[in-house]
């Protein structure tokens, strides 16, 4: 691995380890950080070297909240398996600031401490779910696109960086007329955002309710006039 890679590695540790340790809920914490990095409790579970309900207890609360030294032998883990399969997560920290045109692009972005359930989401922003979801699914963080400046202006990889840290979060698209180029963009970038929103339009565009029945993906409507008016309701979770 490369000096750079090891730097980004340290660095991520440490702020994961700071995350855990100061929350008022380190448990969900430490659920996030799995599920960011794609990691079963199983498999985690395997690397330390102890049972998976170990690790179900710790992230339910039900066994007391791990030490400092539990906390860093579970962030360990996670990088340790994250860097055998490439680093994919540990190297998407390691990009330099967003540039100009994808400021411009990202409206408003956050990152959860805790899932947030995607009809509580919905709800929130006045959106309706238009396509089938499995219940349950959660959120982890969201961010408020300009689609127009995002699918003119930004490149391919810089249309990968507007999911933030985790896939797992809400993308909404301002300023749509139909919703079939978000969804477009989407496929071809290959990764499943938890949930997609559109704002601004009448009908949805058939193709795009397609690919995000035949992706898995959610697909909300937003009714609410104007795209500030997201922002304010977003600002209050």
């Amino acid at each position: 691995m490369t000096d750079e890679f090891e730097l980004a590695k340290n660095r991520l540790a440490k702020d994961i380890v700071g995350e855990v340790v100061l929350s008022d809920n380190p448990e969900k914490v430490i659920r996030k950080w799995r599920e960011i990095f794609k990691i079963s409790q199983k498999r985690l579970a395997n690397e330390l070297k102890i049972t998976s309900s170990v690790v179900s207890d710790y992230e339910s609360g039900r066994r007391k909240s791990p030490g400092i030294k539990m906390v860093k032998k579970l962030v360990n883990a996670l990088l340790s398996i994250d860097s055998s399969r490439g680093g994919r997560v540990i190297r998407s920290f390691a990009k330099p600031d967003r540039p100009a045109d994808l400021s411009n692009a990202i409206i408003d972005i956050k990152e959860f401490s805790e899932g947030m359930d995607i009809g509580r989401f919905c709800k929130q922003i006045n959106a309706v779910v238009v396509t089938k979801h499995t219940s349950g699914r959660e959120i982890y963080g969201y961010t408020v696109i300009d689609s127009l400046r995002a699918i003119t202006e930004l490149s391919f990889p810089e249309l990968i960086r507007l999911y933030g840290i985790t896939t797992q979060r809400g993308l909404i698209f301002t300023r749509v007329s139909t919703g079939r180029t978000p969804m477009v963009a989407i496929k071809l970038t290959d990764l499943h955002p938890a949930l997609v929103v559109l704002h601004g339009l009448a009908t949805v565009d058939g193709v795009a309710m397609r690919i995000a029945e035949a992706e898995n993906i959610p697909l909300a409507v937003c009714r609410l006039e104007r795209a500030e008016d997201i922002i304010e309701k977003l600002r209050e979770i």
